[in-house]
């Protein structure tokens, strides 16, 4: 295997370009996925039927919360990558546990989030809008769960084999990943939380 060493670890070999390339191929595809859900979700979202409109259910606190924690977990990854690139193995460790501790409080917000919902009425089968507001949260929610599963395993990873072309390049695909439902995140608290409070 030959290891360009003018490169970033991460892009220092054929086969780490490949991978990166492949992955960004892949997010393509999960933002086709996200464009149809929220295709979906501004076709429906003043759909209620007899349930509540998103003005009534969202509350500003919690979604400020979310998007503050997920934010800051996008710079703590961003530090985590610029620990790796010049070789500083525990912290870059410690910058994306951060990071996954931040995210796991954004699961725990949301969690909160939608048994509120349920509690006061606003489940899945309320509405078409509760059903697709529910369903494009949730597939965000599923993607930061399988990011935090993902991210512990890099983390072990990098434990065991050190700062290596392979795990230099897996962590640095992980950083694309979660910068990508940032983005994302962007997008619901703009298109679908501040836009439904402002609607009565």
């Amino acid at each position: 295997m030959k290891i360009d060493h003018s490169l970033p670890l991460e892009y220092s070999t054929d086969q780490n370009q490949l991978n990166i390339l492949g992955f960004w191929i892949f997010l393509g595809a999960e933002i086709m996925l996200f464009a149809t859900l929220f295709a979906t979700y501004f076709t429906l979202e003043h759909r209620t039927g007899s349930g509540p409109a998103g003005a009534e259910i969202f509350e500003i606190t919690p979604v400020l919360i979310e998007t503050f924690v997920l934010l800051t977990s996008s710079f703590t990854i961003g530090l985590g990558v610029h620990a790796m690139r010049i070789g500083r193995k525990k912290a870059m460790m410690a910058f994306f546990a951060v990071t996954l501790l931040l995210g796991l409080t954004f699961l725990g917000v949301e969690i909160y989030e939608f048994v509120h919902y349920v509690h006061i009425g606003a489940g899945l089968q309320t509405s078409a809008f509760t059903a697709s507001l529910l369903t494009t949260l949730g597939t965000h929610g599923a993607h930061v769960t399988l990011g935090l599963f993902w991210g512990l395993f890099i983390i072990l990873q990098v434990k065991k084999r050190g700062l290596t072309p392979g795990t230099a390049n897996k962590a640095f695909i992980f950083s694309l990943y979660w910068h990508f439902l940032d983005v994302v995140w962007i997008f619901i608290f703009s298109f679908i939380y501040l836009k439904g409070m402002m609607i009565a």
